[in-house]
C-alpha cells in the first residue's frame, strides 16, 4: 500500500437532460433513413394536426410521431389496423426518456396500397370512357380460330383446352405465351396483343390466367395493358383468377368471364347441341322446301288453267274491239272540245271589241278636256276673290296705321337711350336724350325740364 494520497476519485457526473440528448443524437446519427412495416394501433388525432400512433408486429412494437407537415401529404387516411410501410428515422422524446420513430413518409403496405392503386385507376380510366358499353364488340357465334394469351405452363391454358376439346374440338387454338405475373410480365402481355393483332390469325381472342393473389394478379391492372386490351382491334374475353377476382382488363374487354373454363364455354358451342341444331333446321329447310315445291305446283296448274280460258288470240279481238270503241270516244270528244272552244272564241271576241282601248281611250281625252276647263275657271275664280280681299285688307291697314296719324300733324316721342315710347311726362328726366318722329324725318331734344300737372 502506497503511502502517497491520490485524492479524490475523478468522475464525469451526467445530467439526465444531457444523457438524453446525448442519446438522442447518437440514435438519429446512426439510424437514418429506416424503412418499417407494421401495424398502426393507438392512433391519436389532437388538434394540432400531427398524428401519434404505435406501430406494431406479431413481437414487438415502437412508438411514432408523424408531423402535421408530412401528415397533410397522405394519400390515404390512416385507421387502426391499417397495415403500413414508414420511411421514418430513430429519435428520443426527451420529456419522458422514450425512444421513438420520427415519421417522413407514410403508405399503406400490401393489399391496400395495390387496391387504392387499382381503385384509382379504374375510375380514371371509367371516366375517360374506356368502359363505355358502346366500345364493346359481340363475340364470333362460331370462332374459325381462337387465340389463348397466357402462360403456356399454367392450369389456365389446360382448363381451356380441356374444355374446348369436350365441347368443340374441331375449332383451331393458337396460344400467344407470355409470362402472367412479374415484373416484366405486363409490357410482355402487351407485345402479346400486339403480336396476335399484327398476325391477324384469329377472330376472336382470350386473355387469361388462374387464380392468385392481388399481387400475382397485378399484371392484368397495369394501365398499359387495359390500354392495349382497349386498342385491339379483335373481340377479347379477360378471364383471369377465380369468379371472384376482378381485374382492370375485365372492365376494358369486349365481355368477362368469371374463370377460364367458363371463357372456354363462352367462345365455343356445344358440339352435340349444334349438331342437333343442325339436323333440326335440315328437317325444317326439307319441309319447307316440299311445301314449296307443292305450292308452286299448285300455282303452275292454275296458270295453265288460266292460259285455257283466256287464248291469246280471243283476248286480241276484244282488245282491238275495245280500241276502236275508244278511237271513236275520243273522236266525238275531240269535235265536241273544238265546238266549245270555238264558241267561247267567239264570246271573248265580242267581249273584247265592247272594250276597246281605243273607245276608252277617246272617253278619257274628252274627261281630260273637261276637266281642264273646270281647273282654269276656279284658278280665274280663286284670283279674282283674293284681289279683292287684299284691297279690302290694304284700306283698313292704313286706317289704322301709325304713319297715317303722323300724316295728320301728330309726332311720336322716345327715350333715345333705350327706345322706350313716352307717354308721360313723369317718365323723363332733366337731361334725358328724347327723339321725336315725324311724318317726315326725326328730331333729337335734351329735357330741361316737365310740367306734371
Amino acid at each position: 500500500m502506497s503511502g502517497v494520497d491520490e485524492g479524490p476519485l475523478q468522475r464525469d457526473v451526467y445530467s439526465v437532460a444531457r444523457l438524453n440528448r446525448e442519446a438522442r443524437e447518437l440514435l438519429e446519427s446512426g439510424f437514418r433513413h429506416l424503412w418499417i412495416e407494421g401495424e398502426i394501433s393507438n392512433l391519436a388525432r389532437p388538434a394540432s394536426g400531427h398524428l401519434y400512433f404505435t406501430l406494431k408486429d406479431a413481437r414487438a412494437q415502437v412508438s411514432c410521431a408523424l408531423f402535421r407537415n408530412r401528415a397533410v401529404r397522405l394519400d390515404f387516411t390512416p385507421e387502426n389496423g391499417t397495415q403500413v410501410l414508414l420511411q421514418a428515422q430513430v429519435s428520443l422524446y426527451e420529456a419522458r426518456g422514450n425512444y421513438q420513430l420520427i415519421v417522413n413518409r407514410m403508405e399503406e403496405a400490401g393489399d391496400g396500397a395495390l387496391r387504392r392503386a387499382f381503385e384509382q385507376l379504374k375510375n380514371r380510366l371509367y371516366r375517360e370512357g374506356l368502359f363505355d358499353p358502346e366500345h364493346k364488340r359481340p363475340l364470333p357465334a362460331l370462332p374459325h380460330c381462337i387465340g389463348v394469351i397466357t402462360s403456356p405452363g399454367g392450369a389456365a391454358i389446360r382448363d381451356v383446352l380441356t374444355v374446348l376439346r369436350r365441347r368443340f374440338p374441331a375449332i383451331p387454338v393458337i396460344i400467344y405465351p407470355t409470362p402472367v405475373q412479374g415484373e416484366d410480365a405486363a409490357r410482355q402481355i402487351v407485345d402479346a396483343l400486339h403480336r396476335a393483332e399484327t398476325r391477324a390469325e384469329c377472330d376472336v381472342l382470350l386473355l387469361t390466367r388462374g387464380g392468385g393473389s392481388l399481387e400475382d394478379l397485378w399484371p392484368f391492372n397495369e394501365e398499359v395493358v387495359a390500354r392495349a386490351v382497349y386498342a385491339c382491334g379483335i373481340p377479347l374475353v379477360s378471364a383471369v383468377g377465380h369468379e371472384i377476382d376482378v381485374v382492370i382488363s375485365d372492365f376494358v374487354a369486349d365481355q368477362r368471364a368469371a374463370t377460364p373454363s367458363a371463357a372456354a364455354e363462352l367462345l365455343s358451342p356445344e358440339c352435340n347441341a349444334l349438331t342437333t341444331r343442325v339436323r333440326h333446321l335440315q328437317e325444317q329447310l326439307h319441309r319447307y322446301t316440299r311445301q314449296y315445291l307443292r305450292s308452286l305446283h299448285e300455282q303452275l296448274r292454275w296458270l295453265v288453267g288460266r292460259i285455257h280460258q283466256a287464248h291469246p288470240g280471243r283476248r286480241l279481238q276484244q282488245q282491238g274491239q275495245r280500241l276502236d270503241d275508244l278511237e271513236a270516244r275520243l273522236t266525238r270528244a275531240w269535235a265536241l272540245v273544238v265546238t266549245r272552244q270555238q264558241a267561247r272564241l267567239d264570246v271573248l271576241r265580242n267581249r273584247l271589241a265592247q272594250r276597246s282601248p281605243q273607245q276608252r281611250l277617246q272617253g278619257m281625252v274628252a274627261c281630260t278636256t273637261q276637266l281642264a276647263q273646270r281647273l282654269e275657271y276656279c284658278i280665274n275664280t280663286q284670283l279674282s276673290y283674293r284681289r279683292e280681299k287684299l284691297a279690302v285688307l290694304s284700306r283698313a291697314l292704313d286706317t289704322v296705321s301709325p304713319l297715317a296719324t303722323l300724316q295728320r300733324g301728330y309726332s311720336i316721342t322716345l327715350r333715345h337711350t333705350d327706345g322706350t315710347l313716352i307717354h308721360n311726362a313723369a317718365q323723363v328726366r332733366s337731361g334725358d336724350i328724347l327723339e321725336t318722329r315725324l311724318s317726315v324725318g326725326r328730331i333729337l331734344s335734351k329735357v330741361t325740364g316737365t310740367d306734371t300737372s
